[in-house]
């Protein structure tokens, strides 16, 4: 039988692509870099190809590089997946779960989250992490977290979702302007550039966007906020409005004499929050109950 790479070489690849550094993959290794290079070598000599070209200044992955590493990180994940089953022993609702959100979600969620859980499952254990949308899913992919918790749709490359609820938008609009629009509100009465958004780097704003019917972008203004706090913030001091979903204005972000809260138009102006995880874990009962607990939670 050919001989095999082992996952410590396939790790040394993995994490040598992340960093594109020999010292700082060694580093995050735990292993001399010789020890790295030599286990990186050592592959290249199994697959029978070379997989990064290597100067005195940069290194590059060679194409058959960059698709050994794609396998690897699946061969990790999986591995990690069955760590993490023979953990949990048959009790699902043991071990640990790696968690992700959004932070447009994660601040109006994953406190009552974490109580449920301790209450109704106090052997499982949530290691949490709130980052974009787009960092979440390549930490999924690499085996790097275990379940996510997003707004959808977004585009999730074969991994499984599974929808938990809906969560309205509202437009908060200043008191002071609200005074000067007609309610149900349309876009035509609100000026041009008074419709504050995140960064494109948070799924919220395109959502919004596209569940309130925005279709008018000279009512959009060029500022774009890093957080909602800093949207409800703007709308505040009497700059404009903005979208916010019910789940913050429930856990009290809006609280504000100053603000007032509208239908915004459309008839489905919602997002849908939903869990994600790699079809080939082994910890789909584990999520299905979490799913069930962010269900009624929503």
């Amino acid at each position: 039988m050919s001989k095999f790479p082992s996952l410590k070489q396939l790790h040394y690849l993995v994490t040598l692509y992340e960093t594109r550094h020999f010292g700082e993959a060694a580093k995050q290794c735990f292993v001399s870099q010789s020890t790295l290079s030599s286990g990186i070598q050592n592959l290249e000599d199994l697959v029978g190809c070379q997989l990064i070209e290597r100067d005195n200044k940069a290194l590059v992955f060679t194409t058959t590089g960059e698709e050994v590493v794609v396998r690897s990180r699946e061969l990790l994940a999986r591995t990690q997946d069955m760590m993490e089953l023979s953990k949990s022993g048959e009790d699902q609702m043991a071990g640990q779960v790696r968690l992700g959100c959004i932070p447009t979600i994660a601040p109006f969620l994953l406190g009552d989250l974490v109580q449920a859980v301790n209450r109704r499952h106090p052997q499982l254990h949530l290691l949490l992490r709130e980052d974009t949308t787009d960092n979440l899913l390549s930490a999924l992919r690499n085996g790097d977290m275990d379940v996510l918790i997003l707004a959808l749709p977004v585009e999730i490359s074969g991994m499984h979702s599974q929808i938990v609820g809906r969560d309205p938008f509202k437009m908060v609009i200043s008191k002071n302007q609200a005074s000067k629009v007609n309610v149900p509100l349309r876009y035509a009465d609100l000026p041009d550039e008074s419709v504050f958004l995140l960064e494109k780097e948070h799924c919220l704003t395109g959502h919004a966007v596209s569940a309130c019917q925005l279709t008018s972008k000279e009512k959009i203004n060029s500022f774009a906020a890093t957080s909602l706090h800093t949207l409800v913030q703007m709308v505040s001091n009497g700059l404009g409005s903005t979208f916010i979903p019910h789940m913050a204005i429930k856990h009290g972000l809006v609280d504000s004499p100053d603000l007032v809260i509208l239908d915004p138009p459309g008839q489905a102006a919602y997002r849908e929050i939903g869990l994600v995880w790699r079809p080939t874990s082994s910890r789909i009962p584990t999520f299905q109950c979490l799913a069930e607990i962010v269900t009624e939670l929503l």
